[in-house]
Parts: C-alpha cells; structure tokens; sequence
C-alpha cells in the first residue's frame, strides 16, 4: 500500500505495478511469509502483477517491487557494485587506446546522461515508510551531493503529503477490525505474552 502510494503520488504513477519478490513467478513460489504476503496483496486493490524474480528489477514490469528488508538490501548493493564494477571497467577499456578515448569524448554526454540515471547520489535517499514524519534513509558515506538530494527527496516527500495519503488510504481500505486488532498490545490478544 506505501510503494503504491509513494509510486502514484511523488512519482506520478497513475496505477503503478506492484510485483513480490520472489524465486519464481508462480504464486507457490517462496518462502512461507512470501506465499502468505502474495495472498494478501492478491486480495488488496491494487494493481497486483503477482510474483517477480531479480531480473524485474530493471525490465520496467514492475513499478514498485516488495521484498523483505533483507533481501532489498542485499539487491541494492548487489546493483550498486554491479554499477562502480562497470564504471571502473569502462574506464580501464578507455585508457587503453587512443581510438577509445576519442570514442569517449564523443560518447560522452550521453555516458553522463547513463551515470546519473545509476548513481545512487542522484537519488541521494529514499523515503522510510510508515513512520510518523519524515525519514529519508542514505548511505553513511553519502556525498554532499547525495545528501542534497535527500534533502530534496524529503521535500518533495512532504509537499506531497505521502504520510497523511498513506494514513487515509491505509483506513478507507482495511477493515476496521483488522486495524484494531493490530493495533492492540500483544498482551491483549488470546495467547499474547505478558
């Protein structure tokens, strides 16, 4: 429900694919709280492709891709070496003759155009979901230029009013019932701990 609202109000997504991470793309696939969390955003209205593999991650199939903390941290510095990995052997193929480095010059507005869509300062942070107020998650070696762009991220996370959208869209759509039993101590419930 927060990808979704995140992708459609600051993203400007008008419907956004919401896929679930998973090893396979049939609906068994996972683990036992991946098949359980397919259930629960098959019966949720949203624009549900189902189940996706790593590979959606870049395909565009998917506008928001939900997965544990776990394995989206994994993936983002799998991706984010993957890309310095690139860069540096770019750089290493270009030095090694001059024909390369007059390929370059030529290639170069459309490498810095590349660049920026794949660095991670360009982005600087992204929104933590589901607090009360604003927490823009960074890198803890960010750049001041990252950190610009957090600052920018939350800026527009706060011009949208993605927190209140999120409250009031979070209402209207669960039942009553189940946000309160959500809601209560752990101790409450049948079987809680004290």
């Amino acid at each position: 429900m927060m990808g979704h609202l995140y992708a459609r109000e600051v993203l400007g997504i008008a419907s956004p694919r919401i896929g679930l991470m998973s090893v396979g793309e049939e609906d068994g696939k996972g683990t036992d709280v991946t098949r359980e969390a397919h259930r629960t955003l098959k019966d949720l209205p949203l624009n549900f492709i189902g189940n996706v593999e790593g590979r959606d991650i870049f395909n565009g199939n998917a506008d928001v891709i939900v997965c544990d903390g776990f394995t989206g941290n994994v993936a983002l510095k799998a991706v984010e070496s993957a890309v310095d990995a690139l860069m540096h052997f770019m750089r290493d193929a270009v030095a090694r003759s001059w024909w390369a480095k007059a390929g370059f010059l030529l290639a170069r507005p459309a490498l810095r155009q590349f660049r920026r869509k794949v660095d991670h300062a360009e982005y600087g942070g992204v929104p933590l979901l589901g607090v009360r107020g604003t927490a823009i998650v960074c890198h803890g070696g960010s750049s001041a230029r990252a950190i610009r762009n957090a600052v920018r991220v939350a800026v527009e996370f706060n011009q949208h009013r993605v927190n209140d959208r999120i409250r009031d869209d979070i209402t209207s759509l669960v039942p009553r019932e189940a946000r309160t039993a959500a809601a209560e101590p752990a101790a409450a419930q049948p079987g809680g701990a004290a």
